[in-house]
């Protein structure tokens, strides 16, 4: 079980949450602004961060920018039903997942859940040592990436991504089988946490984002790391 921050300036959410992760089993530690919570994360390194968007001192946009300059922790923004440009926001700016507000319990908890399974994915070692496409270089032990031998800091979501596109090289990948692999069943539909997340790796990985080399778009079928050996772009 993981220490889950939890950052809301709601009371009510703030109760709702910390009981239904302590109800997993999860540890609660709470703050009410985008500051406190940016404190909490250095000094306490939960595993988990749920942060809300709408906060007084420093929203969570802000937050989570900030956090992502020093941390990989897993975060999941709260944002109000509609506010779509939020969500999108929030994701572009290294949230891993979102929960729109009002929210179950059950979907809140598989959120999670997923989350802190691919944060895990990200710890683990592998067999292989590494894997190397053109400028870009994987550390499978070290849960490492490397472009022209400087370090790319990565999220575990997308850490595990490009491990996906990684293991299928020349293999066109559709959202649904990325979403499924990476995500979760429950992420079948959900194409947009694709679209951003492909969108900031290419931001990171690439030397020209708009003409990539690595993750490339194959129109109306999927996306494709090419087999470089093959020559297969």
């Amino acid at each position: 079980m993981a220490l889950v921050l939890v950052v809301d300036d709601e009371p009510r959410y703030q109760h709702l949450l910390k009981v239904n992760l302590e109800r997993e089993g999860h540890e609660v530690i709470s703050a009410s602004n985008g500051e406190e919570a940016i404190n909490l994360v250095a000094s306490s390194r939960p595993q988990l961060v749920i942060l809300d968007v709408m906060m007084p001192k420093l929203d969570g946009l802000a937050a989570c920018e900030r956090i992502r300059q020093f941390s990989n922790i897993p975060i999941i923004i709260l944002t109000a039903r509609g506010e779509e440009q939020d969500r999108v926001k929030g994701l572009d700016l290294g949230a891993d997942d979102y929960v729109v507000k009002p929210f179950s319990a059950t979907e809140l908890l598989a959120r999670v859940r997923a989350v802190l399974r691919r944060a895990e994915f990200t710890e683990q070692t592998t067999g292989s040592s590494s894997f190397v496409h053109g400028n870009l270089k994987i550390d499978f032990a070290r849960a490492e990436v490397t472009k022209d031998n400087k370090p790319v800091f990565l999220s575990a979501t997308e850490y595990r991504l490009l491990i996906h596109f990684a293991h299928n090289t020349g293999r066109i990948l559709s959202a649904e089988e990325l979403l499924l692999a990476v995500w979760g069943p429950q992420y079948r539909e959900d194409k947009e946490i694709l679209w951003v997340s492909i969108a900031r790796l290419r931001q990171k990985l690439e030397d020209k984002p708009h003409a990539p080399q690595h993750i490339i778009t194959r129109a109306g079928l999927g996306y494709l790391m090419p087999d470089l050996e093959k020559d297969s772009v």
